[in-house]
């Protein structure tokens, strides 16, 4: 993709609409993959270690003559891996990155850039400073990161999985897939929409869930989170995703945000409830 001026491409954009979940920071890291493997870290430029967590002195140490090998994902985290290690990189609720020039004038909400040897560079900026950035020789190993649940998408993920966890606990089934240490990824609309899928009221207790409904939820999480990630995420406020393009799979949702609209199923009212301290959309006669 050609340059448009001195701005290349803005990445990922929150502010207020909430924090990131797996369908946007994949689309980041498909959007930045292609400038950043292959690609010498010339040099590393830290204006404020003052993240939710200070930026590690290891990334100064480290990465700067460092080659990008591969741009991975483990949940919400952004791994950016190099000859010598990896850095581990969370957009939190208002981060976002870009590729821009390395000439390119840092605002003040731009606090990390990572300079490559094509003459661009990797720009954090973060408003609320409520990401974080660390340093890791062994991500699986990292304090952040060691503790998840498997991917949504990978070969771990089952239904079979879920109901085996799922066994005694006594938690609603909408915030047992929301806890990261069983499946990562599922944030609060994506968990509303698959739910709905699977016909599975988000108020049922998780240990009350047979294994074939649990097969079925399985199956729904992993279409809607893939949708999700062909759209390029969720627009509810001022998300974008790759190259500025707004995220479409707002226009897809079928109970998320639609309290009482009709049921794109039966017509019969959207119900919205607290769960959690979160929002909970549902169809009573269509999710049981």
């Amino acid at each position: 993709m050609p340059f448009t001026g001195r701005l290349f491409c803005w990445l990922l954009c929150w502010h207020s609409s909430g924090m990131p979940e797996l369908p946007e920071v994949e689309t980041s890291r498909r959007g930045i993959e292609p400038h950043l493997v292959g690609q010498e870290i010339v040099d590393v430029t830290i204006r404020d270690r003052r993240l939710r967590w200070p930026v590690s002195e290891e990334i100064d140490r480290h990465l700067p003559g460092q080659t990008v090998t591969s741009v991975d994902r483990r949940a919400k985290y952004l791994l950016i891996n190099t000859t010598d290690g990896t850095a581990i990189l969370h957009l939190g609720m208002s981060g976002h990155v870009s590729i821009v020039d390395r000439d390119t004038p840092a605002g003040i909400h731009d606090h990390v850039d990572f300079g490559l040897g094509s003459g661009h560079a990797l720009r954090l900026r973060d408003p609320r400073r409520f990401g974080s950035l660390h340093w890791s020789d062994d991500p699986g190993a990292h304090w952040l990161l060691k503790d998840l649940g498997p991917e949504p998408l990978g070969d771990e993920f089952s239904g079979e999985y879920l109901w085996r966890k799922s066994r005694g606990r006594r938690v609603a089934v909408k915030q047992f897939i929301m806890n990261a240490g069983i499946v990562v990824g599922v944030g609060n609309i994506y968990a509303s929409e698959s739910l709905f899928l699977a016909g599975i009221n988000p108020k049922r207790a998780a240990g009350r869930i047979a294994l074939p409904r649990y097969e079925a939820l399985a199956e729904s999480i992993r279409e809607v989170l893939q949708r999700a990630i062909r759209a390029g995420g969720t627009t509810l406020r001022d998300y974008y995703g790759g190259f500025g393009e707004a995220g479409w799979f707002q226009q897809e949702l079928d109970v998320y945000g639609r309290e009482d609209e009709p049921c794109h199923r039966c017509d019969r009212p959207v119900t919205a409830i607290v769960q959690g301290q979160r929002a909970t959309y549902y169809c009573k006669r269509c999710q049981t």
